[in-house]
């Protein structure tokens, strides 16, 4: 017999009588020890449940003021970002930018990420909220809630002579906006034409609830804090001036 054949021992196994060598995870369901441990169940994600902590969140969490508007014409801060999620329970929150900061102090290098956050229902209402913090999660958050609580009415209608209809598809008049450098404005058109409008300002608008729309931007409308800020302000007019 060979050298070869005795060191595999009988029937081709290993020198101690072992199985031959398997690579990889290995079966479905069976651990690298062998044993059917059973896999540790996912944890979903608890909401917290929200208690008002002011006077208006108490209001609104007793039903006494019902909507947004009544809040704005009063002229009442919100300081909650529950108050908006109670009014606006059909509020989605979309990740605009994300970006990050470096400054060099006398201990170093220090890095932060910083995130922009829209909040829209896609039928008149938008927030815009930037947040900064080391992690990108926390910085998510806090513009996320810096979102909610800058959510305003945006009046839609039809503005444009062409179409002349009764439906909220656009904005019932041309409004000018600035942020920045950034100068945006925005013409009511047509039903059916569609928003005309670069891809992260159509993503926005499309949040506001618009449809169809011409827009005009102007300035270093790639910083994306500064073209938010135009947009948000040229959406407030249709509701202060409307």
């Amino acid at each position: 017999m060979s050298q070869a054949a005795q060191s595999k021992g009988p029937q081709g196994r290993g020198p101690q009588g072992r199985g031959p060598p398997v690579y990889g995870r290995g079966p479905p369901g069976q651990s690298k020890g062998g044993s059917d441990r059973p896999r540790r169940p996912r944890r979903e994600p608890v909401e917290e449940v929200w208690v008002p902590k002011t006077i208006l969140g108490q209001k609104v969490e007793s039903g006494e003021i019902s909507s947004l508007e009544e809040i704005i014409e009063t002229g009442l801060r919100i300081q909650e970002s529950g108050i908006i999620k109670k009014l606006l329970p059909d509020l989605k929150s979309e990740v605009v930018d994300v970006g990050i900061i470096q400054k060099m102090t006398s201990n170093g290098q220090s890095t932060r990420f910083k995130a922009i956050v829209a909040a829209g229902n896609e039928n008149g209402y938008l927030g815009i909220g930037q947040g900064k913090s080391k992690q990108m999660r926390i910085a998510i958050e806090k513009a996320t809630n810096q979102a909610y609580l800058n959510v305003n009415p945006i009046k839609l209608g039809c503005g444009s002579w062409e179409c002349r209809c009764d439906q909220k598809h656009s904005i019932p008049f041309k409004v000018r906006g600035k942020g920045g450098s950034v100068t945006i404005e925005i013409i009511p058109a047509p039903r059916g034409l569609g928003l005309v409008a670069g891809g992260k300002i159509k993503r926005l608008l499309e949040l506001a609830g618009l449809k169809d729309a011409w827009t005009t931007a102007k300035g270093s409308t790639p910083t994306m804090n500064s073209t938010s800020k135009a947009i948000l302000d040229c959406l407030r007019q249709t509701f202060s001036q409307g």
